[in-house]
C-alpha cells in the first residue's frame, strides 16, 4: 500500500472529521472541512460524495450536483452517489433524470432499500402508481419491515384505495405494534372510510406514541368534529396550528369548524392564512 503523501494524511483526518460532522446533522461544518480535503486531494471521490450530500440536505441543490457529478467522474461505479445525485435531480424536479440515476445504481447494485423507496416516489410523481406499487412490493419482499408496508399503504392512501391501505397499515403494525406513524395513518383511512371511532381509537394511540406529531392532531381534531365534539376538535386543531404555523389544512378544517360556530371573523382569518400559505394570497382585508 503506497505511503500517503501529508497533503493526503491532512485531508483524511478532515474527511473523518466531517463524517463526525455529518452524523450530527451540522452539514456546514463538515462542508467546510471537505473543501479543504478536496483542495489537498482533489482525486478521492469520497470527500465530493460526502460533501455533495452535506450540501442537498443544506437544500444547496445545484452544488451539490456539481459534486456528485465530480464523484461519479472519479468514481463511476458508486450506487449510492448516483442514488444521492437522483434526489437532488428529484428535489429540482428533473424526475426523469431523477429515475434514471435511481435505475443505472440499481444496476450496478440491486436491492438498496433507500434508492428503491426513491424510485418509487419518483414513479408516483411521474402518475406511474402500478410501477411505484411494484416497486413497493419489492421492498415488502425483500426486507418485510414495518416500513415498507407503511410506505406502500401511503401510496394506496394517496390513490384513494383507503380499504387496502388499512389492510398495509395492519400488517405494519403486526410487525411493530408501536409504529406511531402507521397508527396516525391508518386512523387518516378509516376517516376516509366514515369508520369515525375506529379512526379516532388509531389517532389516540399514535398521539400516546408521539404526543407532538401536528399531523395526528389535525387528523384527530377533524374526526372529532366529525363525531360532534368541534370543542376538542378545535382544541386540536388549534395544538396543530401551535406546533406548525405553516400547516395550511388544519387552517383550512379550524375555519370550517368556526364557520359552522358562526365565529366568522376567526374563520376569515383562518381561510386568509390558508390562502397566503397555499398561493401567496393575502386575502381580503378586513375592518
Amino acid at each position: 500500500m503506497a505511503e500517503l503523501s501529508v497533503e493526503q494524511a491532512r485531508a483524511s483526518v478532515l474527511r473523518s472529521r466531517a463524517d463526525s460532522y455529518f452524523a450530527l446533522e451540522r452539514y456546514e461544518a463538515a462542508v467546510t472541512d471537505l473543501t479543504e480535503a478536496i483542495e489537498l486531494d482533489p482525486d478521492d471521490p469520497r470527500s465530493w460524495r460526502l460533501r455533495g450530500e452535506s450540501r442537498r440536505l443544506l437544500g444547496e441543490f445545484d452544488a451539490a450536483l456539481a459534486d456528485f457529478d465530480q464523484s461519479l467522474r472519479l468514481e463511476p461505479g458508486d450506487a449510492y452517489a448516483l442514488g444521492s445525485r437522483g434526489q437532488v435531480h428529484a428535489a429540482l424536479g428533473a424526475l426523469e433524470t431523477a429515475l434514471d440515476d435511481y435505475e443505472h445504481a440499481l444496476a450496478l447494485e440491486a436491492g438498496i432499500d433507500w434508492i428503491i423507496h426513491e424510485r418509487a416516489q419518483v414513479l408516483a410523481a411521474l402518475g406511474r402508481f402500478e410501477d411505484a406499487l411494484a416497486a413497493h412490493t419489492e421492498l415488502i419482499t425483500l426486507y418485510g419491515t414495518a416500513d415498507a408496508y407503511a410506505h406502500r399503504a401511503d401510496l394506496l392512501q394517496n390513490m384513494e384505495l383507503y380499504p387496502e391501505a388499512v389492510d398495509d397499515y395492519s400488517r405494519a403494525l403486526a410487525i411493530d405494534p408501536e409504529h406511531a406513524r402507521s397508527y396516525a395513518q391508518r386512523g387518516e383511512s378509516l376517516r376516509m372510510l366514515d369508520r369515525h371511532e375506529e379512526a379516532l381509537a388509531d389517532l389516540d394511540r399514535a398521539l400516546e406514541l408521539e404526543p407532538d406529531n401536528e399531523r395526528t392532531l389535525g387528523s384527530r381534531g377533524a374526526v372529532l368534529s366529525d363525531l360532534g365534539r368541534v370543542e376538542e376538535g378545535l382544541a386540536d386543531l388549534d395544538r396543530a396550528i401551535e406546533l406548525d404555523k405553516t400547516y395550511v389544512w388544519a387552517y383550512q378544517v379550524r375555519g370550517e369548524l368556526l364557520q359552522e360556530l358562526d365565529r366568522h371573523e376567526e374563520a376569515i382569518a383562518d381561510f386568509s392564512r390558508a390562502l397566503e400559505l397555499e398561493y401567496g394570497d393575502r386575502g381580503q382585508l378586513t375592518e
